[in-house]
């Protein structure tokens, strides 16, 4: 395989990326120069190297020699701990620490469940959040459910809300971002005043 097919490839695994975009990118790179080809590679190399995982809520962050293996927002004090806000992507936690409207604690899920999937637990982070709600379980008092307002979005919420049910009592509550956000609706694409209102009226 040529090298032009390989990289069309490689850009038809990002999300929402179909053939004939993913060729256009490739032609895009080779009207670059060489130092602007070197510089893209470094930074794709770069991801590995300075980039790691929170041990707590899975979000991806950047190392630095002042931090362990917790992001800023876990290791602060400061953060409410007793609401904790499970969300599907990094990009859904960005969009939501931009708005300013939320204060507590996040998990990252690293995906979402399709309809009909037979292994969920195979597709999301399932068995760390369970880990995690159990050493938590003496603080966290709220657990919103936040995902985009489509089936797959539902789906996913409506089995991570099954699975904790089996594991909180009645100190604890689960809610859902309210009905800011319309049907189909995308977390990532949202201004701050519609995820303002949706934290705001979580049922």
């Amino acid at each position: 395989m040529n090298p032009i097919d390989k990289l069309t490839e490689y850009f038809m695994n990002f999300p929402g990326i179909g053939p004939r975009q993913a060729k256009r990118f490739v032609y895009h790179l080779l009207t670059r120069d060489q130092n602007t080809l070197n510089e893209f590679a470094d930074h794709i190399k770069a991801l590995k190297q300075h980039i790691k995982i929170c041990t707590r809520c899975f979000r991806f962050f950047m190392k630095s020699a002042s931090t362990d293996n917790m992001c800023t927002i876990c290791s602060n004090s400061e953060r409410n701990n007793a609401s904790l806000l499970i969300v599907p992507r990094d990009n859904d936690l960005e969009v939501i620490e931009k708005s300013k409207s939320y204060d507590g604690l996040y998990f990252v899920l690293g995906g979402t469940v399709p309809i009909l999937e037979k292994l969920p637990e195979a597709r999301i982070r399932i068995k760390d959040l369970r880990a995690r709600i159990a050493s938590d379980k003496a603080v966290i008092k709220e657990i919103i459910l936040a995902a985009n307002y489509n089936p797959e979005g539902e789906n996913t919420m409506e089995y991570v809300e099954a699975e904790l049910t089996k594991l909180i009592g009645p100190d604890i509550k689960i809610t859902h971002l309210g009905r800011g956000f319309s049907t189909g609706t995308e977390i990532e694409y949202s201004d701050a005043a519609t995820i303002k209102n949706a934290l705001k009226n979580r049922f």
